[in-house]
């Protein structure tokens, strides 16, 4: 039986085009459920009331920052950057949730998290982590000249009514999405397995590409429910992401967890 199940493995990383690149070494992903995200939910809720405050503070900075943008927005009255905005805030996402990643893996550890401690996860694997966060930057950069490029192609720039920039917003939501779509596949773990692991950024974007492209349903479901509670974040004034950002956090380690494995079972305890 031990026999098979090696052949089987063998037969699935001979068949997977992103565990022979030659790149980076790709870490083995487990096979998910199409629902399994919602237990990730599940433990992530459980682990914001056992850290109100911890969360409460992240979460309020979470939803200050896209309340900076609107403003920033609103003072300048430039509102066609509103949509690139929501796009950058989704970049970045990633990348400051490390200290909720922390929370998570130190209840794991059954210590007891701390705001200062969380602050500090950054520090575990600093190279890779600040290479993660320029990748991150360079591809809001590049998405921001990509809105740009397009709010230059349309004409119509006196008239804001519907019928007019309806060609403007389709286009810019299909770019949008599907970069979107993009830097979810590259990024949904490599967070994570940087902090957890000290690995090089290219084994971590590669592991976190080869757990979407493994569990193509699961991560489908998993993606439209961060969509969903980002939009529920945008249409409640930013209000709801001082609860949801931090639960999504706490849920992404979680998925992690179930997702990457390892040579030997974690021994948190």
């Amino acid at each position: 039986m031990t026999q098979h199940a090696d052949q089987t493995s063998s037969t699935e990383e001979s068949d997977n085009p992103l565990a022979n690149t030659g790149i980076a070494r790709v870490l083995p992903a487990a096979d998910l459920a199409k629902f399994d995200c919602f237990k990730w939910i599940a433990l992530g809720i459980n682990d914001f009331k056992n850290a109100k405050v911890i969360s409460l503070t992240y979460g309020i900075i979470f939803a200050l920052i896209p309340l900076g943008i609107t403003y920033l927005i609103r003072e300048s009255e430039f509102y066609m950057v509103v949509f690139p905005a929501m796009i950058c805030f989704m970049l970045l996402g990633p990348y400051l949730a490390a200290g909720l990643y922390d929370v998570s893996w130190q209840f794991e550890k059954q210590h007891k998290p701390s705001l200062r401690h969380s602050f500090k996860a950054m520090s575990r694997n600093a190279v890779n982590e600040w290479g993660f966060g320029i990748m991150l930057m360079i591809l809001m950069i590049f998405w921001l000249r990509v809105a740009s490029l397009i709010h230059a192609l349309n004409p119509n720039y006196s008239d804001t009514s519907l019928a007019s920039i309806w060609p403007f917003l389709l286009i810019g939501t299909i770019v949008g999405g599907a970069f979107s779509v993009f830097v979810f596949v590259i990024s949904v773990f490599t967070q994570p397995i940087l902090l957890e692991r000290k690995v090089d950024l290219a084994t971590a974007v590669l592991s976190s590409m080869n757990a979407v492209w493994k569990n193509k349903e699961a991560m489908f479901v998993w993606a439209c429910v961060i969509l969903i509670s980002i939009l529920l974040g945008f249409f409640t004034a930013f209000i709801a992401f001082i609860f949801i950002m931090p639960v999504l956090g706490y849920a992404t380690w979680h998925g992690y967890i179930q997702t990457i494995k390892t040579k030997r079972a974690r021994k948190f305890v």
